[in-house]
């Protein structure tokens, strides 16, 4: 099964420049105690979902903390209960971690690690299965070495997971720690749902010249389900069921790629259960929170008609062709007759355009235009890689919301990444952030 796990997320062949970039452990900054840093290129496909979810306990379960205050040992029983949320996503039958277990004893191993685990206690797990037998790993294994040794440890249930996890703390922090989370998350899931979920395996789930997370593995990471789109739901698409996002996730996702006309993230991803998305760019993935709990608050009527009216008009234009009214109004549950769209075209059409803007919309049929998202509100940026933050220190970036009055979107250059993303989730925001240098997505 590991071979299946290497070649589904390798390919056949392993660049050692690409694999030397993603052998790196858990490793928070010096000056944020609980972001998490990364070193270079090609893992935040893992490290940044694993921060998404760590601020959002940290957010929503131990309100009140002051970043700066966090203890050593705080952040770390945080870093684990944010891989146990991943893992409980993903479970199926039991939970598998991926260890590397003492050479010269892993035949022996192997065998009391996978066979006699459930008939024995947790202390003998611990100490004599693997806390005993954890190497001190030697840095620069070469991909082959490194699969060589990996060894799997079957638990029953998140509680032992987390015992694991904090007795044996070190092969989180160690040099293949965030690689052996990754392969943990696939024995987990296991092979043979992964690839159903994949439906086309015929490319690696990390790109084997660049280095880089397919979505694929960004969405096991956040959602548990190793599906290949971020729209909501299953599409057909010229015949082909593309699988995306089943449900209210718990870590929303945006990306550039939407204001590129890439792709369409679904409302399931924008409107998370928790104040905290991740954010994509061409090349990296950086987390966006809040403490503001109203930004997930659930969706008025007035919101759910906005998202449905402009899931009719693709290119953002706020406004439709009047063509689909009819298909607006059953999608909204409001009366959809013939006779009645008809005259509603009439009324919201006058000059016969061919076109029903949005305002004219909701003027119509709800008139009380009623928002559950705060006018202003705070937000704070992540970026795990040093260079990437100013002093070349991971550090959180905050910044001060305000969503404008009116619906067409500002105009923002190319030079503004970061507002352009926000405004797949926001049209109308604008962001004053703190020591005015905006925070890089890259």
């Amino acid at each position: 099964e590991l071979k299946e796990i290497k070649n589904l997320l390798w390919g056949p062949n392993i660049r050692l420049d690409v694999f030397r970039r993603w052998s790196q452990g858990f490793e928070f900054s010096d000056v944020e105690p609980s972001a998490l840093v990364q070193k270079q290129g090609g893992p935040c496909a893992v490290i940044a979902p694993v921060q998404a979810f760590l601020l959002k306990i940290l957010l929503m379960e131990t309100p009140g903390h002051s970043f700066k205050d966090l203890t050593t040992d705080k952040c770390r029983r945080l870093l684990i209960q944010a891989l146990c949320n991943i893992l409980m996503k993903c479970k199926s039958n039991h939970y598998r971690l991926a260890i590397l277990p003492d050479l010269e004893t892993k035949d022996i191993e192997n065998q009391d690690i996978e066979g006699n685990l459930n008939t024995i206690n947790d202390a003998e797990v611990i100490t004599d299965a693997a806390g005993a037998n954890c190497l001190p790993v030697k840095p620069e294994w070469t991909p082959e070495e490194f699969h060589e040794r990996l060894g799997v440890i079957n638990l029953d249930s998140v509680e032992q997971v987390e015992k694991y996890y904090s007795e044996n703390f070190q092969i989180l922090t160690d040099e293949y720690g965030v690689l052996l989370f990754m392969y943990s998350v696939l024995l987990t899931k296991g092979i043979e749902n992964v690839t159903n979920e994949l439906s086309d395996t015929s490319e690696p789930l990390i790109h084997n010249t660049y280095g880089y997370g397919s979505q694929a593995l960004i969405n096991l990471m956040l959602t548990g389900r190793a599906v290949a789109h971020v729209w909501d739901n299953d599409q057909d698409v010229g015949g082909l069921k593309l699988r995306g996002i089943n449900q209210q996730s718990d870590i929303g996702f945006i990306t550039l790629m939407e204001q590129m006309r890439y792709c369409t993230v679904g409302s399931f991803y924008k409107n998370p259960k928790n104040p905290v998305w991740v954010m994509g760019s061409d090349t990296h993935l950086t987390v966006l929170f809040s403490n503001e709990k109203r930004l997930v608050s659930p969706e008025t009527p007035c919101e759910i008609a906005r998202r449905v009216f402009k899931s009719y008009d693709p290119e953002g234009n706020n406004f439709i062709p009047s063509v689909v009214l009819q298909d607006v109004l059953e999608s909204l549950d409001l009366v959809s007759e013939p006779e009645y769209v008809d005259i509603m075209r009439k009324r919201l059409d006058p000059e016969n355009l061919g076109i029903i803007l949005l305002n004219a919309f909701m003027d119509e049929f709800f008139p009380e235009d009623k928002r559950s998202t705060p006018d202003t509100f705070n937000l704070m940026h992540y970026n795990g890689i040093p260079g990437s933050n100013q002093g070349n220190k991971v550090m959180y970036c905050k910044g001060a919301a305000i969503l404008l009055e009116s619906d067409l979107k500002s105009m923002c250059s190319s030079s503004n990444p970061m507002l352009t993303c926000l405004q797949t989730k926001w049209p109308n925001i604008e962001v004053n952030w703190q020591d005015v240098r905006i925070p890089s997505l890259n």
